[in-house]
């Protein structure tokens, strides 16, 4: 599924290439077709992402809501769209670009009081001017989950997917597996301000690199890392391999029912 820094740049790229324009909307596959003919021949005011969830906001209220889930996609281009190719949910047409959705979790249109009802049960997201770490950290403090699970929780923090929290936990120097409540203030201040440097990082970059210069490749004369997901990490997906920072082999397990990774000595 992709973390949030993903849905920033898709509503970055989306506000570039639409907002101002009136929209041709149509939903080729058909499980869109009554939402597609509403939003049709209005003009896109403005997109948001916030976590996970796409927001593209139109005149009267109207909120195109899109969570991509494991396997929406999109895809867009320039000029006239060729013809749809597959299971296209939405397609947006301008009269200079188009926009095509397949596969998403959502696909839907939202009223005022739904947007607030959806941000209101989402957590901080770190990618947010307006994110409330301290009630973020409210939740943590009180709860005997462990950190990876509590950080994955979107109603806490919104946004964070598997890589950002195994590695954020890694350069802080925090075991998945510790519990909340054993969190100090300072500690949070710490790791929250890594997540947002992490996160807005890659969404300059368009992929995540956790790695600090003396252990990148070149520094430590090792192969870039080989991987479908990009970027140069610690502990994520490298389970068995040496640890970058001491040598130890990275462990992992099931926490939640996601793998985590750790360093059982630089996260004691």
């Amino acid at each position: 599924m992709p973390e949030g820094h993903t849905i920033h740049r898709l509503a970055a790229r989306h506000r570039a290439l639409f907002a101002g324009d009136k929209l041709r909307a149509t939903s080729p596959q058909g499980r869109f077709a009554a939402g597609a003919a509403e939003l049709s021949g209005t003009v896109l005011e403005t997109t948001e992402a916030y976590g996970k969830h796409l927001l593209h906001h139109h005149p009267d209220g109207r909120t195109l809501h899109v969570h991509l889930g494991l396997y929406g996609k999109f895809t867009d281009g320039d000029g006239e769209p060729p013809e749809p190719v597959g299971q296209v949910r939405l397609r947006l047409v301008s009269d200079r670009h188009w926009l095509d959705l397949r596969g998403p979790n959502a696909c839907e249109l939202l009223t005022p009081p739904d947007v607030d009802a959806l941000r209101a049960r989402l957590g901080a997201d770190p990618l947010r001017d307006d994110a409330d770490p301290d009630t973020a950290y409210a939740r943590i403090r009180r709860s005997p989950t462990p950190l990876a699970a509590l950080l994955l929780d979107q109603s806490i923090v919104a946004g964070t997917g598997l890589i950002f929290v195994t590695e954020a936990l890694f350069r802080a120097g925090l075991r998945p597996t510790r519990v909340g409540r054993r969190l100090t203030r300072p500690g949070w201040e710490r790791l929250w301000a890594d997540l947002r440097e992490l996160m807005r990082l890659a969404v300059e970059v368009g992929r995540i690199d956790t790695v600090h210069a003396h252990h990148l490749p070149d520094a430590m004369g090792r192969p870039p890392r080989v991987d479908r997901h990009g970027g140069e990490v610690y502990v994520y997906r490298r389970a068995g391999e040496a640890c970058h920072a001491c040598g130890t082999a990275i462990r992992r397990a099931d926490l939640a029912g996601r793998n985590s990774y750790w360093c059982p000595t630089c996260q004691r």
